[in-house]
């Protein structure tokens, strides 16, 4: 390779590298030196890492006490545990949903993949929070929910449908359920229907043709779709906020609150490291699956 095309592939391999380095590893390292700092009243609203002691020399001012504060209240465990859990709640949900989407819309004649992908899309076209209050207006007591069920007799008094756990999960649900259709369909659309054919003739049932083709060639779509889906449901703070009740305990609105009511920026950025150190854990595991071939190609 000339000395042109190693400079035009160093400089096309830096620009990524370059915005991850700025709008990712920076803010990481900035909640992290926040975190190992100390609160204080004033701008900002946590001591330096830095500090000059009476003898005018620089000292190192580090202090873990945050994350000890963390691993001994129970508080921040519960929202974790409690995210973690709701977050693969609706995950599994989103994928009980969307592989049937997206294998009807892989199979589906060429003409019509693409009307059936822009159906799928087109709640991204509209914003975030007017999708959320959609679903506030259809699951509050006076909402078209209730009303339908009271009109047909069903029930007598409003259900209480929304500021729950149910309502949080139907909201991400339908929200991040994209996520999850999108790479299934692009693993999905690649399947050579001579396979299923195969299947058959060698005396494959559908059912099983389906469990021992389609899936396992759908799997790494399938995980694609999982972490798409979990990550930024374990963080997610409008959906809680707007359709969840008390109750619902998520790491979300625990960091909006120490961030915004209590102040409190160390201790909210530590609760943020531990919980992208966490997040990076499944993202790593999947990783190294594949590298080794442990996920189908």
């Amino acid at each position: 390779m000339s000395a042109a095309p190693r400079r035009l592939d160093l400089w096309v391999t830096a620009v990524p590298f370059a915005w991850l380095a700025l709008f990712v590893a920076l803010p990481v390292l900035i909640a992290l030196k926040i975190s190992l700092a100390d609160l204080q009243v004033g701008a900002p609203p946590y001591t330096p890492l830095i500090g000059v002691n009476a003898a005018g020399q620089a000292t190192l001012q580090v202090d873990a006490e945050n994350y000890a504060f963390l691993l001994g209240d129970p508080l921040y465990w519960r929202a974790y545990l409690s995210s973690a859990r709701i977050a693969l709640i609706s995950t599994l949900c989103a994928l009980l949903i969307g592989f049937p989407m997206a294998y009807a819309a892989a199979r589906a004649p060429r003409g019509w993949r693409t009307a059936i992908l822009v159906l799928i899309l087109l709640p991204f076209w509209t914003s975030f929070l007017i999708r959320v209050y959609a679903w506030i207006a259809v699951l509050r007591p006076g909402g078209m929910l209730n009303t339908v069920f009271q009109a047909l007799g069903v029930i007598d008094q409003p259900l209480r449908l929304l500021n729950t756990e149910a309502a949080v999960i139907l909201g991400i649900v339908f929200c991040y359920l994209p996520y999850m259709v999108l790479p299934l369909y692009a693993r999905l659309d690649k399947l050579d229907p001579a396979l299923l054919d195969a299947a058959a003739d060698l005396g494959a049932t559908p059912v099983t043709a389906f469990w021992r083709v389609v899936v396992p060639l759908a799997l790494p779509g399938a995980l694609a779709g999982c972490l798409l889906v979990f990550v930024p449901a374990v963080g997610e703070f409008v959906i809680p906020e707007l359709m969840g009740g008390a109750d619902t305990l998520m790491i979300g609105r625990v960091l909006w609150n120490e961030f915004f009511s209590n102040r409190d920026w160390p201790l909210a950025a530590a609760v943020s490291v531990v919980l992208l150190a966490v997040l990076v854990a499944p993202i790593a595991l999947l990783q190294g699956l594949t590298n080794r071939g442990g996920v189908g190609r």
